[in-house]
């Protein structure tokens, strides 16, 4: 039902292997999609994946720093080049507004859609549609950061067709109608009710983003139902040590430590220090996350695919190979 698109999984600068962060979610519902956060070059990012920034809904920013917004007045500018019209949720701390205004100004950026500025710390839902609400919980780093809580619903009817069979009514308009909810009168008089012969079926898909964060505890909350948690493990414990506690990260173990003990079933690691970007690094990230998580764990790469179905998710494309 829903699925994630890494489009940057490096943190503070780009590598030849990880542009920084950017996250696409979608669903099967339609082809409306969402980006949580937009470090630089994310345009060019979006250029290798089917997602067009005519069916981009809206970006979420968690929080001020470069690694996570700079790509956004070229997103928009692009958009704007590229003929969009409708206009586009912007949910972002009050300060990325402002330098968006002021990057719009000096750079006579004129855009041709409406931008609807949602103020993340203003309020705890900061979006809902038909299918879909978007929760804010802020966190604990150097700058205000805040993690976002994806929860999408399709409610689908399915017929009981055995029963139908067992009436007598093939496949047919008949099944149509009664799974749109329509009776239906057969010929010999008698009455088909839609409430006997079709069920209600829900699903759910709830998802936790988090942005910079060195207490991944401060979202137990969201993740009480959580079906994936995607934070990030900047560093391992050991190098987390000797860093300090200046840059306000977190470290695998931390993460692993966390997502164990709110049993999110699915985690997906990102926002690695560059100095983990090697086959051994990145052994050495995996290594430490098995020793404290046993659940689903996958550490993204730029341009991976991930799908959650019912619960179970799957990389569904592999991330590209640099010569």
């Amino acid at each position: 039902m829903l699925k994630l698109t890494f489009l940057g999984t490096s943190s503070g600068v780009p590598t030849i292997r990880r542009n920084v962060t950017a996250l696409a979610l979608h669903t099967t519902m339609n082809r409306d999609w969402w980006l949580v956060d937009c470090g630089e070059a994310t345009q060019h990012q979006l250029l290798r994946i089917p997602h067009t920034v005519h069916e981009l809904v809206g970006i979420c920013i968690t929080h001020v720093h470069g690694d996570h917004s700079y790509g956004l007045p070229g997103l928009l500018a692009s958009a704007s080049m590229n003929g969009r019209k409708k206009p586009l949720i912007l949910v972002a701390p009050a300060p990325v507004k402002a330098w968006l205004d002021a990057t719009m100004l000096h750079t006579e950026l004129f855009l041709t859609f409406e931008i609807i500025h949602i103020d993340v710390a203003s309020q705890q839902l900061v979006h809902r549609q038909d299918g879909l609400a978007i929760e804010r919980f802020p966190l604990s780093h150097r700058a205000p950061s805040f993690g976002f809580k994806f929860s999408f619903e399709k409610t689908t009817w399915k017929i009981d067709s055995d029963a139908l069979r067992a009436r007598g009514v093939p496949p047919g308009p008949a099944w149509g109608l009664l799974q749109h909810g329509k009776d239906v009168q057969l010929e010999d008089g008698s009455t088909l009710l839609a409430a006997e012969f079709r069920s209600e079926h829900v699903e759910r898909a709830v998802a936790v983003i988090g942005g910079d964060n060195d207490t991944p505890s401060l979202l137990a909350g969201a993740c009480r139902d959580a079906d994936i948690l995607v934070h990030e493990a900047t560093y391992t414990e050991a190098v987390l040590q000797k860093v300090g506690p200046g840059p306000q990260h977190s470290s695998v173990q931390r993460t692993a430590s966390f997502a164990a003990t709110a049993e999110v079933p699915n985690l997906v690691l990102t926002h690695f220090s560059a100095r983990y970007d090697s086959a051994e690094g990145m052994a050495e990230v995996e290594a430490e996350a098995r020793l404290h998580y046993q659940g689903t764990l996958l550490l993204a790469r730029d341009f991976d695919t991930y799908e959650l179905n019912a619960g179970v998710l799957a990389r569904l494309a592999p991330a590209p190979r640099v010569k």
